[in-house]
């Protein structure tokens, strides 16, 4: 496995990574994708869960069959 860190800042190499090898790509979100999220969201700016769920299918769409967000419960809860 392969990881990319931060996920959403690196798309273009996430994506780059991902053409290039034969072993799964995973993108880590980091810390400061998630509070800049929450924090817009806090104050009305965006739509959260729309947010969240923009911000992991652009990582899956650039490549990465697993992504570690702090949202992973969150998300896999309202995807059932």
């Amino acid at each position: 496995m392969v990881m990319v860190k931060p996920a959403g800042p690196y798309l273009d190499i996430l994506a780059r990574v991902a053409d290039a090898v034969d072993v799964p790509v995973a993108a880590y979100q980091i810390s400061g994708e998630y509070s800049m999220v929450e924090a817009a969201a806090e104050k009305g700016w965006i739509d959260r869960d729309r947010a969240i769920l923009e911000t992991l299918t652009g990582i899956k769409r650039a490549g990465a069959r697993n992504i570690l967000t702090y949202w992973a419960t969150e998300v896999a809860r309202n995807l059932r």
